[in-house]
């Protein structure tokens, strides 16, 4: 199935006329995932023509006001809109009392149109699917932090063409196979191995705001994408030892060994603009090919 992801905001701590705060939607068939919800994300989402109603869950990487200011707004319209299913919502350690502090603030309880289920999560599944599974793993940065995996389920297509070919129409044969089943057919043993091939499910990476370590290697592993911030130039390495984020050289090589197929890098600070963004490009290519520099209403399609 095709999985859709709009960029929403892929600026850092403030705002640009270009680059909004952190915001990224997911799109997998009819659900809508929110990876942040920056302060803006409901503008940008009617902008790009995204419906806020939709979203079934938001993950927060972790709690600084780049990442979640547009959650007042965003629940509020929710209500206005007429929302009746239940909104989940996942982040690190910290995540109730701040929705709990927002709720209180705009009266949200007064008015409880739709449940708000919060999930505090550290490592491992968060939520599972019949399609698909999203996991998180712990990152390091000056707040508690996490970074979330999309892992779309390997999918068993029986190849039909052949069978028919055989003489042998969809029935209980097919299901045996599907099961790993040998089957008689006229005389012949048919093997599941020979009629059955396996799709490896879709794996995107999201890390949020995160210095480069091993958990991020670990998760990363083979990803058909990586969204990784490279919040500055290598040149000031400095800065992204002492807050705790990375370089766009960092993602390179977090790409490269991770060995993954694409890269996006986003999360960028705000004195790189225009030309100079494209060193950062470049920084990051140098290390890791194909990679692409992330923009406002940006969308990919895998």
């Amino acid at each position: 199935m095709r999985v859709q992801i709009d960029f929403l905001g892929t600026g850092s701590t403030t705002p640009t006329p270009d680059r909004n705060h952190s915001s990224i939607q997911l799109a997998y068939g009819k659900d809508r995932l929110l990876f942040d919800c920056g302060e803006g994300t409901q503008r940008q989402m009617a902008t790009a023509k995204l419906s806020v109603v939709k979203v079934k869950a938001i993950m927060l990487t972790h709690l600084h006001g780049d990442h979640t200011l547009g959650l007042p707004g965003f629940l509020l319209t929710c209500r206005l809109r007429g929302r009746e299913e239940a909104l989940h919502i996942y982040g690190p350690e910290g995540t109730k009392e701040m929705l709990e502090s927002i709720m209180g603030m705009i009266k949200f309880n007064a008015y409880p149109e739709f449940d708000i289920v919060v999930h505090e999560v550290h490592a491992g599944l968060v939520f599972e699917t019949e399609e698909y599974a999203v996991s998180c793993f712990p990152v390091d940065h000056d707040v508690p932090a996490v970074g979330y995996v999309f892992q779309e389920k390997s999918r068993t297509n029986i190849d039909e063409k052949a069978l028919r070919k055989l003489g042998l129409e969809p029935g209980p044969e097919y299901k045996a196979l599907k099961k790993g089943e040998s089957v008689e057919w006229e005389g012949r043993v048919l093997k599941p191995e020979k009629y059955l091939a396996v799709r490896k499910g879709l794996k995107i990476v999201y890390t949020g705001d995160c210095a480069t370590g091993q958990s991020v290697l670990e998760a990363a592993e083979n990803a058909d994408l990586l969204i990784h911030e490279a919040t500055f130039a290598q040149e000031i390495k400095e800065n992204a030892v002492k807050y705790k984020h990375s370089t766009a050289k960092d993602a390179g090589v977090m790409a490269r060994e991770a060995d993954v197929k694409q890269l996006v890098i986003t999360h960028f600070s705000t004195r790189y603009r225009n030309e100079d963004l494209y060193k950062l490009l470049d920084e990051a290519k140098r290390e890791f090919e194909n990679t692409v520099l992330a923009k406002d209403f940006m969308v990919i399609e895998l």
